[in-house]
């Protein structure tokens, strides 16, 4: 082959493989998500900066006091961070803040304001009235723009009686309810009796999975379910729930149709419905007692489910929902266009030799491992490949807590941490770091031991890198695996709150920062599932890149969103416009809630985060497009 056509060959295999290297993936298109707190006499006020921003663009801000013009509040560009701090505005007024962006010299409009009421007191969280519903209690959260308009909205999985998959019993009837952020009651869902109560059963994703600028709502649904509109999925007069009490299976399911539905974000209402992958197949092969056992006829394992969405060609998300992980594991992978569910691909570990069987945990993660644009999904000591393919698995079996980041900044890609459960009978590390793209491992701790809890992420601001720690830790380790610290005060939940790009420690209702004590605590507000103490939702919602605390208040009669009013020098987009973190907070509510990860290092000695490869979906055409990017 001469030079002439060698150069062309390569050309045209350059373009072939270009589209997966290069494509966007479709991302939300946001306001600027613009807060204002009064705190002590004056305002804090934040805004957020999009991933799809010219690194040179600069904002002016400003307020308008009861009926007087607007005025310009600071005095020269903010090229910086996205917070400001207002010290002037009369609290006498109604005041609304909004900014403008600035480029090269041109401002213009952007989407997105808030106001505060005049007289208002001081109150450091939004508040959103839960609509009553007698024995239920307000639990995990998801977020997702219902109506086009730029901001997120709630969608709250409410609660009444349930049960754990090991016991029996009868529950209520899971329940959703979506919010706008001012408090707007939108919509309703009930699942009906034939959909079990309790966390490993209704796991439900929030997001716009065909482009159109509105999130779409998808759970596992049955006969009797109901949507905003009363209209019935299935047979409303089937009750498939074993009411036996004598039955070792008393109140479970473990019989009738079960269905995948997709509900109309705006709505509530249901727009498809199809049959659910897999079907429950022989109850007893889910795996018992290391994963192998045809043991448990009582559908403790069987009904054990988890869910994501990924973007697996690079560009379009799928939603994934996953049933088993102690035995067989089976994802199934959905597309949803033209208002119509169809299947991607089904990965099935079938049976307890094959290495991918047991692998699963309590949760999962999202990421592009590879590096090839299109998402894997790590699902504890495994990975499966954007294609439905098994990419490899470590062999450490389940698990209950999983990290997944650029944990180690002088080791390229991403590293997972994880703790894992030493079932009876089997041997292991009850701790994990591995590489993400290739499962080699790197760091192992508390051999045989059951480990039920374990974190990592940057906590120390004096050191670049991760740390680790995990219940029954004797210490705090670094990334490299070294002994340096005290263990910290809690292994659940983390945050970003204060100035720097270090995380802080969330648990329960109360936020610390390592060795250096309390920054904030929720009065009046309760954290969710018992001793795990889990937020209903932490995530960069609005203001700039530090993220928002979601939590029930105490009486249950009420949602508060608390956001920080500690000013920042680091410039971020948003968090939510890095598809990784992005994916984090659509499988926030899974399972054991485990807190987001960014795609990049975040933390002390952090390098500028890279610019996301994505495209943002236009809004509807009933909302102005004054947000596109330059």
């Amino acid at each position: 082959m001469n030079l002439s056509k060698k150069f062309w060959t390569l050309f045209f295999l350059f373009l072939l493989s270009a589209p997966a290297v290069f494509s966007q993936k479709q991302m939300e298109n946001l306001d600027r998500g613009v807060i204002a707190v009064k705190e002590k006499g004056q305002f804090y006020i934040g805004w957020r900066v999009l991933g799809t921003d010219p690194d040179l663009l600069a904002f002016n801000l400003y307020r308008k006091s009861g009926t007087k013009t607007a005025v310009r509040i600071n005095t020269g560009l903010i090229t910086g961070a996205t917070n400001f701090v207002d010290p002037t505005a009369n609290p006498q007024d109604e005041n609304t803040w909004y900014v403008k962006s600035v480029l090269n010299g041109v401002e213009k409009e952007t989407l997105g304001s808030f106001t505060i009421a005049s007289n208002s007191p001081d109150k450091n969280y939004l508040s959103i009235p839960i609509k009553e519903k007698n024995g239920y209690i307000p639990n995990d959260v998801s977020v997702g723009d219902l109506n086009g308009d730029g901001q997120y909205d709630l969608i709250v999985h409410l609660t009444g009686k349930g049960r754990d998959n090991a016991s029996k019993g009868m529950t209520d009837p899971p329940v959703f309810q979506a919010y706008t952020l001012n408090g707007t009651f939108l919509w309703e869902i009930n699942l009906g009796i034939n959909i079990r109560e309790g966390a490993h059963y209704t796991q439900f994703m929030v997001y716009d999975l065909d482009g159109d600028g509105i999130s779409e709502f998808v759970c596992k649904t049955a006969d009797g379910s109901v949507d905003s509109a009363n209209k019935i999925i299935g047979d409303a007069s089937k009750d498939w729930r074993d009411t036996n009490p004598e039955s070792a299976t008393y109140g479970k399911i473990l019989k009738g149709p079960e269905y995948l539905s997709v509900f109309n974000g705006r709505t509530g209402e249901v727009i498809t419905t199809t049959d659910y992958i897999p079907e429950r197949g022989d109850i007893g092969a889910w795996g018992g007692k290391g994963g192998n056992g045809k043991n448990d006829a009582t559908g403790n394992r069987v009904d054990r489910f988890t869910a994501c969405v990924a973007y697996l060609d690079g560009v379009h998300p799928s939603v994934i929902m996953c049933r088993g992980y102690y035995g067989r594991t089976v994802l199934s992978a959905w597309d949803f266009k033209d208002n119509k569910l169809t299947s991607r691909w089904v990965f099935d570990s079938k049976n307890g030799d094959n290495p991918y069987s047991g692998m699963g945990y309590h949760n999962l993660s999202v990421a592009d491992v590879d590096n090839d644009g299109k998402d894997e999904i790590i699902f504890g000591s495994m990975c499966i490949d954007d294609n439905g393919k098994g990419l490899y698995t470590t062999g450490f079996r389940h698990g209950d807590a999983l990290h997944v980041s650029d944990l180690d900044p002088d080791i390229p890609g991403l590293e997972v941490f994880g703790v894992h459960e030493i079932e009876e009978g089997t041997k292991g590390p009850g701790v994990a770091l591995f590489s993400a793209e290739t499962g080699k491992v790197l760091f192992t701790d508390a051999l045989n031991e059951d480990v039920g809890r374990g974190v990592a992420d940057n906590i120390d601001s004096t050191r670049v890198g991760a740390q680790m720690w995990w219940s029954g830790a004797s210490s705090l380790y670094d990334i490299k695996g070294n002994k340096i610290g005290k263990v910290p005060s809690s292994t659940n939940f983390l945050i970003y709150w204060d100035d720097d790009a270090t995380r802080e420690l969330l648990n329960a209702n109360y936020i610390e920062k390592y060795g250096k004590g309390r920054l904030f605590t929720a009065e009046g507000a309760l954290s969710n599932n018992g001793s795990k103490s889990t937020p209903a939702l932490s995530a960069d919602i609005f203001g700039d890149w530090r993220e928002e605390l979601i939590l029930r208040s105490s009486d249950n009669t009420e949602l508060r969103i608390y956001t920080t009013t500690i000013p920042t020098s680091i410039r971020q987009y948003t968090l939510m416009h890095d598809p990784q973190y992005r994916m984090s907070i659509a499988w926030q509510n899974v399972g054991y809630n485990q807190p987001p990860h960014t795609s990049f290092y975040m933390g002390k000695g952090m390098k500028p985060a890279p610019k996301p490869n994505i495209e943002l979906v236009p809004f509807p055409k009933s909302i102005k497009k004054i947000n596109k990017p330059f």
